[in-house]
Order: structure tokens, then C-alpha cells, then sequence
């Protein structure tokens, strides 16, 4: 028996408007929340060690030899300089450059000096525009 005679059923329908929004809303946390990295890369040529002694006799005219020891004192060149920030670093290493336009930094470092020390003279030499910088090492002679 059907009670229900004038009456049509209804059809069940999917609203799919906030499922939608529901996604969207997922979507953006997700754009906000990720991180992307830059790595930013410092090209460095790494010094390597030989035992063949090096003819220091050579006329190098595009070289600035730049020292520091363990308490932290620098040299240019042999010459000591005193400096209170890295630009006035970047000023030493221009006038010791002269009209030199692409010299050749050589960073020579004591053991024992500290890490700081030497990413002040890098980042000196990058201020004054010298992108070539190279390390000094020493050779452990075999006994």
C-alpha cells in the first residue's frame, strides 16, 4: 500500500560547493606553510698540497697576500694595517690593488685564528668586487 500517492521522492544530491571551499582552504595553508630554500652557492677554489716547491723568484703582479695570526692582527702585503669594519678592510685591500683590476686574494691564516678572522677578509675582498680568493696551506713533510 502507498500512502504517500501525490507525493514524489525526493533525490539525494551531492553539494559539492563546500567540499570545494574545504580544498581551497587546505590549499592555501599548504602554499603559506611550505618554505622554499635557496641555497645560495659560494664558489671557493680549495687549495691542494704538493710536495713541489713553488719558484717565488716569479714577478706575480695581480697578487694581494693578505695574513692573519692567532690574535687576530693583519697584514697586506707584509705591511701591518689596523681597521675598525670590514669596509675599511674593503678600502685597504683597493689601495693595496691599485689599478690592478682582478687580483688574486691569497688568504694565509694561522691555525689557530679564528673562523671570523677569515670570513672578514672574504667578505672584505667580495665588498671591494675581487672574486678570486684562494687559500694557502702547508705541506706535512714525511719523516
Amino acid at each position: 500500500m502507498n500512502f504517500q500517492r501525490g507525493r514524489q521522492k525526493e533525490e539525494p544530491e551531492i553539494n559539492l560547493v563546500p567540499m570545494i571551499d574545504v580544498l581551497l582552504v587546505i590549499v592555501i595553508f599548504l602554499v603559506i606553510t611550505t618554505t622554499y630554500s635557496k641555497f645560495a652557492e659560494l664558489e671557493i677554489n680549495l687549495p691542494s698540497t704538493t710536495a713541489k716547491e713553488v719558484d717565488d723568484s716569479i714577478d706575480r703582479p695581480n697578487i694581494i697576500d693578505i695574513s692573519v695570526n692567532a690574535l687576530g692582527n693583519y697584514t697586506i702585503n707584509a705591511t701591518p694595517i689596523k681597521f675598525s669594519s670590514v669596509e675599511s678592510l674593503r678600502d685597504e685591500l683597493r689601495l693595496a690593488a691599485g689599478n690592478q683590476s682582478e687580483p688574486l686574494i691569497i688568504i694565509n691564516a694561522d691555525a689557530k685564528a679564528t673562523h671570523q678572522s677569515v670570513i672578514t677578509i672574504m667578505e672584505a675582498a667580495r665588498l671591494a668586487g675581487y672574486n678570486k680568493v684562494t687559500f694557502t696551506t702547508e705541506t706535512q713533510k714525511p719523516e
